[in-house]
């Protein structure tokens, strides 16, 4: 295992770097999560692609940086990483909202990808009932972190399958409960404040990824399928029996079908 930190603005920013060779996979985590969450990923495909695992400000052992961690913010934070690390051109993958930040990232960084996706996320800006959901989950999560945080990764899971996933759903809690209260608030107003990026997926000019579940209880599968439709080139997965966590609900499928995407972006 070869983590690293490197420092930005005076803060740590924690990465995994595995594997070698010309293919690059850079994985995503969403809220709450850190790059542990990838490990089986990880260590499935170093022997064939190198594989950066980011901890996202506010996450794993990345430091908090400010009251506010915009998805441009991010993506700048993954664009360091990327720049200490060598890489000149990468596949870039985010869950939920690593998605977003991987959408800042197309927006601001285009050369360095050779293709990207989203993996139980969106372009659309949060609606005001959203954002007043984000902004109420902060005062939530003041008033008892680790209830919040519990409820907040058991509802992600397809509740079909909450028995049988009880140990999955016990390690990403374990992983979610060390994010602090700040760094909770942090991602939810950054998430609150970020804009509509739909015309990135109209324009792109690489492969675009995008893999979903039937029961997710975040992304309603008419707006799933709808801008899997932007894209020139587009590639989808939809999964029946899924919730918001594909990659540990499905783990097989979806490992098949990543490493599958990110060989046709080196064609």
């Amino acid at each position: 295992m070869i983590y690293k930190t490197i420092s930005y603005n005076g803060k740590n920013i924690h990465y995994q770097d595995e594997g070698e060779g010309n293919k690059v996979l850079v994985l995503l985590h969403g809220f709450l999560n850190s790059l542990e969450i990838w490990a089986p990923f990880t260590y499935s495909y170093m022997r064939q692609m190198r594989v950066i695992a980011i901890d996202l400000p506010g996450h794993g052992r990345t430091d908090t940086f400010s009251e506010v961690h915009t998805m441009d913010f991010m993506a700048d934070t993954v664009k360091a990483v990327l720049d200490a690390a060598g890489v000149e051109q990468c596949v870039m993958l985010g869950h939920s909202m690593g998605g977003y930040v991987t959408l800042a990232f197309a927006e601001k960084y285009p050369y360095l990808l050779r293709g990207f996706g989203l993996i139980h996320s969106h372009a659309m800006a949060d609606d005001n009932e959203t954002v007043k959901r984000r902004l109420e989950s902060i005062e939530q999560a003041k008033i008892n972190r680790a209830a919040f945080i519990l409820d907040f990764v058991t509802a992600l899971f397809d509740e079909t399958k909450r028995n049988s996933l009880h140990s999955e759903i016990k390690e990403v809690g374990d992983i979610s409960i060390e994010t602090s209260i700040e760094s909770i608030a942090a991602a939810q107003r950054g998430m609150a404040d970020r804009p509509n990026r739909l015309n990135i997926l109209e324009n792109a000019d690489m492969p675009v990824l995008f893999i979903y579940g039937k029961n997710d209880p975040r992304i309603p599968i008419e707006l799933a399928m709808a801008q899997a439709t932007l894209p020139s080139y587009s590639e989808v997965m939809l999964l029946d029996h899924v919730g918001h966590l594909s990659f540990i609900e499905e783990r097989d499928f979806v490992k098949l079908r990543i490493k599958n995407f990110v060989n046709s972006c080196y064609l």
